[in-house]
C-alpha cells in the first residue's frame, strides 16, 4: 500500500491515463476529482460492493 499526502489542487497519476486531483478539503471531508478513460469503471467503495453482490446474486439465480 502506498500512502501519499496531497493538498487541495494537487494531483497524482496512476499509469498514463488516470489522474486523481484533490479538489477540496473541508474538515474531515475530501472532494476528489478523477479523470479516467470511459472504459475504466470508477465507483465509491460502497457502490462497488453493492454491484458485486448484485452480480453474484444474478449469477447464482442462473
Amino acid at each position: 500500500m502506498l500512502i501519499l499526502s496531497r493538498k487541495a489542487g494537487e494531483s497524482l497519476k496512476i499509469g498514463d491515463d488516470i489522474t486523481i486531483t484533490i479538489a477540496d478539503v473541508r474538515g474531515s471531508q475530501v472532494r476528489v476529482q478523477i479523470e479516467a478513460p470511459r472504459e475504466v469503471p470508477v465507483h465509491r467503495e460502497e457502490v462497488y460492493y453493492r454491484i458485486q453482490r448484485e452480480q453474484e446474486k444474478d449469477f447464482s439465480e442462473l
